[in-house]
C-alpha cells in the first residue's frame, strides 16, 4: 500500500484525485490522509467524494473512510478497468468536468469504450472548462491515442448546479504516446464560444465575445467567437471560452466563468489577457494544459517535453505525485521533461 500525504505541495484537491487516478491504474492499493489539508473547509467535498466513487466504480475498488469532510480514506482498486455507459450525479453545484477529469485517465486504459453522463456544475472558476477540453485538452490526447469526446447537454452554475455533460472515450489498447512540443509558432486565429443562460437581456454573451474579439484583434489575433443565449439552465450565468491552434501544431486556449459583479467586459479582457500572456512567454500549451497534461505524460511510454508558461502549484503537485508512482520529470526555465512509465493494461 502506498501512503501519500494529501497535505503535500498545494495541499488540494488535485492531489486527492490524481493519487486515486495513479492507484487504479498501477494497481496500487492507497492510503491518503490530510486530504484538502490547506483548503479553507478541509477533507473531501461532495465533488472529491463523487470523484473517487466514479473511479472507484469503474476499477471494481473497494474503499474505506468515504464521506464528506473526511481527511483520510483507503482506495484498493480491483483487477480491471470497465467500461460501458455510467451515470454520476455530484447532487450539488460541484464540478462535473472535474469529475470527467478525474476519470480520464481510468477510461483510457478501459477494457471497453466508455459512456458516462455527468450531473453538477458545468461552468464555474477553478474547474476546466468544458469547451476548453472539447477543443485544447481532446485533440491533444487523440495525439496520445485516445480519443475523447465530451459534450455539454444543459448548462449548470453555482450554487444550484443541475447541469449535465456527457463523456466519450475510446480506449488504448497499448501505452500513451508521448507528447513533443517545443516549438510555439505563430497564432493567427482563435475560436470561441460566449455562453449566457437567462441573460440575453443585458447582451451578455454578446459583450463578452465582442470585447474578446477586439482585445486579441489589438495583438494581432483575429478572432471569431460565438454567441449562445441559452435558456435550459435552471438560472443565470454565463461563461467565455476560446482557443486556438499555432502554425506548429500547439493548441492553446483560455476561459473565465461568470461570477456576481463580474462584469461581461471584465470577462472578455480577462480570457483575452490570458491567451495573450501565455503566448508572449513562448509557451507551447497554456496555463490549464500545463498541469492537466503531467498526469498522461506521465503514464505514456518514452519522454514527453512541453514549454510552460510559468510554474504553478499545481504543476509542482502533480510532477511531485506522479513521482510517487515511478513516473521521473525535469523542469529547467520553461521545458517541463517528463519520463513516463509507460502504462499498458
Amino acid at each position: 500500500m502506498i501512503e501519500i500525504d494529501g497535505a503535500q505541495q498545494s495541499g488540494s484537491g488535485t492531489i486527492v484525485r490524481y493519487a486515486v487516478a495513479f492507484s487504479a491504474l498501477s494497481g496500487q492499493s492507497l492510503r491518503l490522509r490530510n486530504a484538502r489539508a490547506k483548503r479553507e473547509q478541509p477533507g473531501l467535498r461532495p465533488q472529491h467524494r463523487a470523484s473517487v466513487m466514479a473511479c472507484a466504480e469503474l476499477c471494481e475498488a473497494k474503499t474505506e473512510g468515504l464521506a464528506i469532510g473526511t481527511r483520510e480514506f483507503t482506495f484498493i482498486p480491483g483487477p480491471r478497468i470497465r467500461g460501458g455507459s455510467f451515470v454520476w450525479d455530484i447532487g450539488t453545484a460541484g464540478s462535473a468536468t472535474m469529475l470527467a477529469l478525474s476519470i480520464l485517465p481510468l477510461t483510457c486504459f478501459a477494457d471497453a469504450p466508455l459512456h458516462a453522463r455527468i450531473t453538477g456544475g458545468v461552468f464555474q472558476d477553478f474547474a476546466p472548462s468544458p469547451y476548453h477540453m472539447q477543443h485544447v485538452l481532446a485533440p491533444l490526447l487523440e495525439r496520445a491515442g485516445v480519443r475523447m469526446m465530451l459534450r455539454v447537454v444543459r448548462a449548470g452554475y453555482v450554487p444550484r448546479g443541475a447541469g449535465v455533460i456527457e463523456l466519450h472515450v475510446t480506449p488504448m489498447r497499448r501505452p500513451l504516446h508521448p507528447l513533443s512540443l517545443l516549438t510555439q509558432g505563430r497564432l493567427g486565429s482563435v475560436s470561441g464560444i460566449a455562453f449566457a443562460s437567462h441573460l440575453e437581456g443585458r447582451r451578455v454573451s454578446e459583450r463578452m465575445a465582442r470585447t474578446c474579439e477586439e482585445h486579441l484583434g489589438q495583438s494581432g489575433i483575429s478572432a471569431a467567437i460565438e454567441r449562445v443565449n441559452d435558456t435550459a439552465a435552471l438560472h443565470a450565468g454565463a461563461s467565455l471560452a476560446v482557443w486556438g491552434e499555432s502554425s506548429s501544431g500547439c493548441l492553446m486556449g483560455a476561459d473565465r466563468a461568470g461570477a456576481l459583479g463580474r462584469s461581461s467586459e471584465a470577462i472578455g479582457h480577462f480570457v483575452a489577457d490570458a491567451l495573450l500572456t501565455d503566448s508572449a512567454k513562448g509557451a507551447t500549451v497554456d496555463r490549464y494544459m500545463a498541469d492537466q497534461l503531467i498526469l498522461f505524460a506521465a503514464l505514456a511510454e518514452g519522454v514527453s517535453s512541453y514549454l510552460i508558461p510559468f510554474q504553478t502549484d499545481h504543476i509542482a503537485s502533480n510532477l511531485w505525485l506522479a513521482g510517487q508512482f515511478g513516473a521521473r520529470s525535469s523542469l529547467q526555465g520553461q521545458q517541463l521533461m517528463i519520463e513516463g512509465i509507460g502504462l499498458c493494461r
